[in-house]
């Protein structure tokens, strides 16, 4: 696990869900060390990496180092041109993956990129019209759903009734900033999109989904850049507050601020309130306690349980998306819920004041 974040890439056991061979993958745009756990995630559901391809020699080696059986392809083109490609993952600059996914998608693939998949309306509204004209997906890693087990068996918990209709959901998501070892967009807001934007879209997607929300609207929202002012488009902070369409709510906080003595790249949490009881996920560690994962505390009638989930939950949404992408169904994830959790952390950012400037 990357002590920042930038390059988690979680490990789960294998469960493929095709045959060697049967599902080719092509990899580009290695620009965030998140497609690390997409391919992870990928090739643990049973997909075969074919090629890789980054304008930046460096990155690619670097990748090969991790995936060494992947073909090294001279261009993108090479890649679009090969009609065995079912699904291209790529995890470009924030600002740049619209664009990349719509030429993917032109060219009869479906798309996987990391999370935010937009940092504007407007790439927003231009996707939404190429997957209606393909027929193609555009698919989000939102990881801190998909690729936690303790977030994982918080759904399967939630859709059992454990908790009765969820009401509440609040989120805090910290990550630890090493400036000296971030890439130049990291700090430029039009290519970032803001911290609501960015790691926000991670708390929203996992509100629509626990609370079983369609829509929500944002109430209010907070930016700003307490302690960096060597980079004044870096947001520091920020905070937000939605209502969902069937009542329930959200609060949450994603910040840069993880402290130096903590055993990991943040102290991720969810807490979530359902009518009958109450969930808490502790993601990335139990602090002082155990710096292990997936820890999940859950508050019912029947008690008080605590669940150490790690490695024996599993990743289910790999093997779901790449059926899907064979079976044309929307078992992963569905459309509609990736692009309505992209265009809220959208309007958040868009609404947020700035209580530093």
């Amino acid at each position: 696990m990357s002590n920042d974040g930038m390059n988690y890439a979680p490990k789960g056991k294998p469960n493929p869900v095709v045959k060697e061979g049967e599902f080719p993958v092509a990899v580009t745009a290695l620009d965030h060390g998140h497609i690390n756990g997409m391919c992870n995630g990928l090739i643990e559901a049973g997909a075969t990496l074919k090629w890789v391809y980054d304008p930046n020699p460096k990155k690619v080696e670097e990748f090969l180092g991790m995936f060494p059986n992947v073909q090294v392809a001279e261009s993108l083109a090479q890649i679009l041109e090969d009609s065995s490609i079912k699904l291209v993952a790529a995890a470009a600059i924030p600002s740049e993956r619209s664009a990349l996914g719509n030429k993917v998608m032109e060219s009869g693939k479906d798309y996987f990129t990391d999370k935010t998949p937009f940092t504007t309306m407007t790439q927003l509204a231009e996707t939404k019209r190429v997957v209606e004209r393909t027929g193609q997906k555009y698919m989000v890693y939102f990881s801190e759903r998909l690729h936690v087990e303790g977030a994982v068996f918080a759904g399967d918990l939630i859709k059992d009734g454990a908790i009765g209709r969820v009401i509440q959901v609040t989120g805090f998501g910290p990550h630890r900033l090493n400036a000296a070892s971030r890439p130049d967009w990291f700090f430029n807001k039009e290519q970032y999109g803001g911290i609501l934007c960015d790691i926000g879209s991670h708390q929203i997607e996992q509100f629509l989904h626990y609370a079983g929300c369609e829509d929500a609207e944002i109430l209010h929202s907070k930016v700003g850049n307490y302690n960096n002012p060597d980079h004044p488009e870096l947001e520091d902070y920020g905070d937000a507050t939605l209502v969902g369409d069937n009542g329930a709510t959200q609060i949450f906080k994603v910040d840069w601020f993880t402290p130096d003595g903590l055993s990991t790249w943040g102290d991720g949490r969810t807490f979530i309130t359902g009518t009958e009881g109450t969930i808490e996920i502790r993601k990335y560690v139990d602090v002082a306690r155990q710096d292990t994962g997936d820890h999940l505390y859950l508050v019912n009638k029947e008690g008080e349980k605590h669940y150490e989930l790690s490695g024996k939950v599993g990743f289910p949404f790999f093997g779901e998306l790449i059926k899907d992408c064979i079976n044309r169904t929307e078992n992963a994830m569905t459309q509609d819920h990736a692009f309505k959790a992209a265009e809220l952390c959208l309007i958040a950012q868009e609404k947020a004041i700035d209580v530093t400037s």
